[in-house]
């Protein structure tokens, strides 16, 4: 028999565990546990060991296994102690043979079954002793069900103030379930996007759910220049896959758009942002956006139909082929192209009107070398610009910067 028995225990304490786990306890001669793990089990003769620093701890539980006949040491521990639990930093000190782990339902588990949701498709993030941070990417993917472990710090109130931050183009449903397996469980529904000033009470022990919802744009009143992003219908696989909102107030500043311009070329439209802010700055241009992708294509519409733009043509089909038939651009925005970036810009440059201009958004150096390329064979002098921003988001009681992509713009001229 193994000396080390680690046990995964519930809320509702001893009562909680099956008889063979209960003996296993009552048979210990050494009972090891946190605070509150310990006041779930009835006072006896065995001696006990409050979990507080490991090392310390670890070293006491070493002594033990050594000066005792017959040891048999019980840590006790939250639900699953191979899941996010004490079990990795056990294995770093004792041998494997020396441990025997006994899960019991995970807390992740107890709130999928409480919400009456499949959960092999969910990612689950631990904020214990960390910040929120790694919960940023997941949002940009647009994760469909996230579990996160909370803490004193990372709190439901940090969590939405972190997402109120990120100005997303993908929402979420929230519920806070708060110790389950006890008497005192409850689930709470909560709204991310809902001031964090006045917070109920929540039990300290609680996990935080998010559920995606399908994508509703929030009617507000809207800006002349610099949508956010949220404000678009967007990929779902790929919510965060756009033209920021900064970069996109570069573009159109680049563009040089004025009351004289009549046709713009926006290839490689993606869900349309860019096009969106173009129509609606110059209602007298009529705007072609052409994107290869029949999702893409869709969203397209699905913008042009939420802000009203008769001015906005979207056109799904590859360019260049697309492009051929369409009226002489005065202004062309390539912003995305994969493999046809060169024969994009040679047809894109050969059919722009006198005095007109283009604008690349590059997100590779591959692309930026071949493009600066092909400049210095056309004997075209290019205006480059380095895009390199970060936003602010909360940490802690502070904030930090989180980078966005860097993209480089670079601008053609004619004449």
């Amino acid at each position: 028999m193994t000396p080390i028995h680690v046990v995964g225990m519930g809320l509702d304490g001893l009562g909680g565990l099956p008889a063979k786990m209960q003996a296993l306890i009552r048979s210990a001669t050494l009972l090891v546990g946190s605070d509150r793990h310990l006041r779930l089990i009835p006072q006896d003769n065995t001696p006990r060991l409050v979990l507080r620093d490991f090392q310390a701890t670890f070293k006491a539980i070493q002594t033990h296994l050594e000066s005792t006949a017959d040891p048999q040491v019980v840590i006790l521990t939250s639900g699953d102690p191979l899941f996010y639990g004490l079990g990795r930093w056990l294995l770093e000190v004792f041998t494997p043979d020396q441990l025997t782990f006994h899960p019991h339902l995970s807390a992740v588990q107890l709130a999928f079954s409480r919400l009456k949701l499949p959960w092999q498709d969910a990612v689950i993030y631990s904020a214990h002793g960390r910040d929120l941070a790694g919960l940023v990417p997941l949002w940009q993917r647009g994760v469909e069900k996230i579990a996160i472990y909370t803490d004193g710090e990372a709190t439901i109130a940090a969590i939405s103030r972190l997402y109120q931050a990120l100005h997303l183009p993908v929402t979420y449903r929230a519920w806070v379930c708060q110790a389950l397996g006890s008497e005192e469980e409850a689930i709470l529904p909560w709204d991310l996007a809902q001031p964090v000033r006045e917070l109920p009470a929540i039990h300290p022990v609680n996990l935080v759910v998010l559920l995606r919802q399908p994508q509703r744009l929030s009617p507000r009143e809207q800006p002349v220049l610099g949508l956010g992003d949220d404000q678009f219908f967007t990929f779902g696989d790929r919510p965060g896959l756009m033209t920021k909102r900064e970069v996109r107030v570069l573009v159109l500043a680049e563009l040089t758009l004025s009351g004289t311009v009549e046709t713009v070329w926006d290839v490689g439209a993606g869900s349309g942002s860019v096009a969106v802010e173009i129509a609606r700055l110059a209602p007298q241009a009529t705007v072609y956006a052409v994107e290869k992708t029949a999702i893409g294509f869709q969203l397209i519409e699905r913008n042009r139909k939420a802000f009203g733009l008769a001015n906005l043509i979207p056109i799904q089909g590859a360019a260049p082929q697309r492009l051929s038939g369409l009226p002489q651009p005065d202004r062309v925005f390539i912003g995305g192209s994969g493999a046809q970036l060169l024969a994009n810009l040679e047809y894109c440059w050969s059919h722009l009107k006198p005095a007109g201009r283009l604008v690349l958004a590059i997100a590779t150096l591959e692309h930026q070398g071949q493009v600066l390329h092909w400049c210095q064979t056309h004997q075209i002098s290019p205006q480059v610009l380095q895009v390199q921003l970060s936003r602010s988001v909360p940490l802690g009681q502070g904030h930090r910067l989180h980078p966005l992509n860097p993209v480089t713009l670079i601008t053609l001229s004619q004449g």
